[in-house]
């Protein structure tokens, strides 16, 4: 326990954003006690005592970067239960943080006080429904998206959003957060794909919107709003999805280039040649191959095992993905194009997936990166749009910066999903501290908006970036926002600290 509270005093980077919202009372527990269940109300007031250990889970980040210290946990199983608990958070001015798989990145479902109510989608992970003829596939928001995909494939069809979290996120959190993925090249963003939501106001009143249409332009398109809200304006509590028909032929290569400037030529190739079948192009730099297949022997064994030779020439990465309907027309378009790319300079050395063991382990190079990072130390994490041509620029010019961090900075990892131009840079420390932090921000997102960028792709804003929100977002958005947000959430409750915070807290 002395290690846990410890690591709480050194690492809690919450601030006390709860003015003017209540103070958690065992009234208050009591009366959730009489709308819900009592295996879904989690709860200790007792004073002196520290956050109970079955509570820290919802309470800490999965990179234990952000930690909070609720004190009550809720986890309705449907609907009317969260319309119930939300209905009395709402008159008595409880904070509310609703909360997905917890698999966020920037502190987006962590309590920022312990008197603020966790409710827990996790035991709401019901399919409502599945059309096979139009694709619409509605659901609970605590489905895992795995699961989803696992179920879509049993029926022919795939889900248009795939991300490295896919065995813990859960749907209602992707869509909060409007999770970016591996394929949005190919099908697009969530606000593409949602075709309507069910959503609890802060004030307990339902807002029922799976119509499953893709057509309907009778006035304002609501559900838009609370996908990439992070639950500042309602808890998302159903969804209605549009999946694709999942493809019977997929292949995949892995390439080896000298360098940058090769990539941005061989990707212009690719959207050339590939079109309509290619559907994901995924870029990771020596730092990031390095971090995930281990160095020196070790990653030099990985290198001959993925690409098949002896001698692999060291440079950069690209992974490609073809999905289509006819394997002979799709395979024979990849091939000819590989076969090109080999004879010129901008490839050194390539290996085409010749069954689904050789195509998961290239996946799962891509897809570990992360968690790799996670493991090799504590982690600034980072995930931004710029225009392509400016992503080693971007690098080159964070390494520079974090030579002066007095060797607390380790490596400076650069990967992303190049087609759709979301860069994702972890940056990996020894330990979480106020000196690497100051380095790197807000340094970090003034780089990022001197390049005509976005400070966040797809992770949202959370408590990391919101006071940082003017480096991507006008004074008049930011403005309207707020608007937006005092309209649906009169009280404040929702989700205190995130993305919309007092004017006086944001950096200008």
């Amino acid at each position: 326990m002395f290690a846990l509270t410890l690591r709480r005093q050194l690492h809690r980077s919450l601030p006390p954003l709860t003015r003017g919202l209540a103070q958690l009372t065992q009234t208050d527990i009591d009366h959730f006690l009489t709308l819900l269940p009592p295996s879904s109300v989690r709860a200790s007031l007792a004073p002196g005592t520290s956050t109970p250990a079955d509570l820290e889970g919802y309470n800490t980040d999965w990179m234990g970067k952000y930690i909070g210290g609720s004190r009550c946990v809720l986890t309705p199983k449907t609907t009317e239960e969260v319309s119930k608990a939300m209905g009395y958070c709402f008159e008595r001015g409880l904070g509310v943080v609703p909360q997905g798989g917890n698999t966020g990145l920037v502190g987006g479902g962590t309590p920022t006080g312990e008197d603020q109510v966790v409710i827990s989608l996790s035991q709401m992970n019901r399919i409502r429904s599945f059309n096979p003829s139009s694709g619409v596939l509605t659901a609970d928001a605590g489905c895992v998206l795995q699961s989803l995909a696992t179920f879509l494939a049993s029926e022919g069809y795939t889900m248009p959003l795939d991300l490295g979290a896919k065995g813990s996120c859960q749907i209602g959190g992707n869509i909060s957060t409007n999770a970016g993925g591996l394929r949005m090249v190919r099908y697009g963003s969530l606000h593409a794909n949602v075709l309507g939501l069910e959503v609890v106001m802060p004030d307990g009143r339902v807002l029922n919107g799976l119509r499953g249409l893709r057509k309907d332009n009778t006035g304002y398109h609501l559900q838009h709003l609370f996908v990439g809200a992070e639950g500042t304006l309602g808890v998302v509590t159903g969804v209605s999805l549009l999946t694709p028909v999942l493809s019977p032929s997929v292949n995949l290569a892995l390439l080896r280039l000298p360098d940058y400037a090769a990539v941005l030529r061989v990707f212009g190739k690719l959207k050339h040649s590939l079109g309509e079948i290619l559907s994901a192009v995924e870029y990771f730099d020596e730092t990031a191959w390095a971090v995930v297949s281990g160095d020196g022997a070790q990653g030099e064994e990985v290198e001959r095992q993925v690409f098949g030779a002896e001698h692999v020439p060291k440079g950069v990465n690209m992974l490609i993905e073809t999905s289509g309907s006819v394997a002979e027309h799709d395979e024979a378009k990849l091939s000819s194009l590989l076969e090109e790319l080999l004879e010129g300079p901008d490839v050194l050395t390539g290996s085409l997936a010749q069954d689904e063991t050789q195509l998961a382990r290239m996946w799962e190079l891509r897809e570990g990166i992360a968690e790799a990072c996670g493991k090799a130390g504590k982690v600034y994490k980072y995930d931004v749009s710029v225009p392509i041509q400016e992503w080693q620029n971007v690098l080159d010019t964070l390494r520079a910066r974090a030579k002066k961090s007095g060797g607390r900075i380790e490596r400076v990892v650069g990967f992303g999903h190049i087609g759709d131009g979301n860069l994702h840079i972890n940056v990996v420390c020894g330990a979480y501290g106020k000196e690497v932090e100051q380095l790197l921000e807000p340094f970090m997102f003034e780089l990022v908006a001197s390049k005509n960028g976005s400070i966040s792709a797809e992770h949202g804003l959370g408590v990391q970036k919101a006071k940082y929100i003017g480096y991507s977002k006008t004074p008049l958005e930011v403005e309207l926002m707020r608007s937006i947000k005092h309209a649906f959430d009169l009280k404040g409750i929702m989700n205190p600290g995130k993305v919309i915070l007092p004017a006086s807290e944001v950096v200008h």
